[in-house]
């Protein structure tokens, strides 16, 4: 049983005055459990990993593997395997040479070294590619090949350390299969880094969200999805992005937006009026002639099956993002939406969410502006 658990655990730098980069994070990952770390550059997720792995020391708490404190075990001892960014391959080394270095230092008899790397070799579908060495493969080869590497040691874990951010769109959707089917067939514990929150949401049974304050939310992705904490996480989960406003609560069960005026009901029945920031996300709103936000389509972006339609509206100070599926309003004609039924997101001038109360979820109609 391979479990990792992080209790109040901290980060600082030397310097003038203590800074921490990461304070009191703490939560625990499953055996068998994928979790994702996801944020902006700079947030502190790749040291997290590199502290779980023991290549940073961390300032404060404690982190534990299957239940043992390895806050002073060395790298090597903790049978983890990590994959970076960098591919970090021997160049003048085969890819049969390169999966199989970490067993021939630990003096692995050489039979046992070919069974293993045969079998890894299969299982990530390159056995043909034994013998090339790493300049002759491609971006996904290579990962494939440093991703073989971490698999023949039979770790404990996996780390991955923003894998796929060098390679292409259509390659970066391909290693996503790849690396949620290699998860499937070991069972293994993984922890996965990424700035990608797509990459987020198609891997993880659990996201860690992580933002310039420390750790903003944790749950599985539709959970972040349709419940944020605050403004921070409704901004970052979900593509595109989520449209977030100024608004009032001005009484109970009305909110504004611009000229708009909403149906929203908080949980809090008794909440005074006040300022609010009102998340809609595009998927969610959606065209009808009665619709009490209307404005102008500022520009039509055709994506195939769907299109994304910039819609300034009188009052907000940036067009909203509607995501139309077939056939689109043309640019500049007057256009009117509404929210989907149940689909408003409403954070208090602190940007936590202000939980709605039960009757919204069935609310699907939208008054006139007043």
């Amino acid at each position: 049983m391979t479990s990792i658990a992080l209790r109040g655990v901290g980060k600082t730098y030397p310097g003038k005055e203590a800074q921490y980069i990461l304070r009191d994070v703490e939560f625990t990952i499953a055996d068998g459990e994928f979790v994702v770390l996801v944020g902006p550059s700079g947030c502190g997720k790749s040291t997290l990993l590199r502290m779980i792995a023991g290549l940073e020391e961390i300032s404060a708490g404690e982190i534990s593997i299957a239940g043992e404190r390895v806050n002073d075990v060395p790298p090597a001892r903790r049978g983890l395997s990590m994959v970076f960014q960098s591919y970090a391959l021997y160049a003048h080394m085969s890819v049969y040479e390169n999966i199989a270095f970490g067993l021939k230092l630990a003096r692995v008899p050489k039979a046992e070294i070919k069974a293993a790397v045969q079998e890894v070799a299969r299982m990530l579908q390159m056995e043909h590619l034994l013998q090339r060495r790493p300049p002759q493969l491609s971006g996904g080869q290579r990962q494939r090949v440093a991703i073989g590497r971490a698999i023949v040691r039979k770790p404990r874990a996996f780390l991955f350390d923003e894998p796929l951010s060098n390679l292409d769109a259509a390659l970066r959707a391909d290693m996503r299969v790849e690396i949620a089917r290699l998860h499937k067939q070991l069972g293994a514990t993984m922890v996965y880094v990424t700035h990608d929150q797509v990459e987020a949401m198609t891997l993880a049974d659990r996201i860690v969200v992580l933002g310039p304050a420390g750790v903003q939310q944790i749950g599985a992705p539709m959970h972040l999805y349709d419940r944020p904490a605050n403004v921070f996480v409704a901004g970052f989960i979900g593509s595109p992005r989520m449209n977030l406003v100024a608004g009032t609560l001005e009484a109970p069960g009305r909110l504004r937006i611009g000229a708009a005026c909403l149906p929203w009901q908080a949980a809090d029945t008794g909440m005074a009026p006040a300022a609010v920031t009102v998340g809609i996300r595009p998927e969610h709103l959606v065209a009808d002639p009665d619709g009490a936000i209307q404005g102008e389509v500022l520009l039509v972006e055709r994506l195939g099956a769907e299109s994304y339609v910039h819609l300034d509206v009188a009052g907000l100070d940036k067009p909203l993002m509607v995501v139309v599926q077939g056939e689109p309003p043309p640019a500049n004609s007057r256009w009117r939406v509404s929210p989907a039924a149940g689909r408003l997101h409403v954070f208090d001038q602190q940007g936590l969410r202000i939980e709605a109360g039960i009757s919204n979820a069935g609310t699907a109609g939208i008054s006139e502006a007043a």
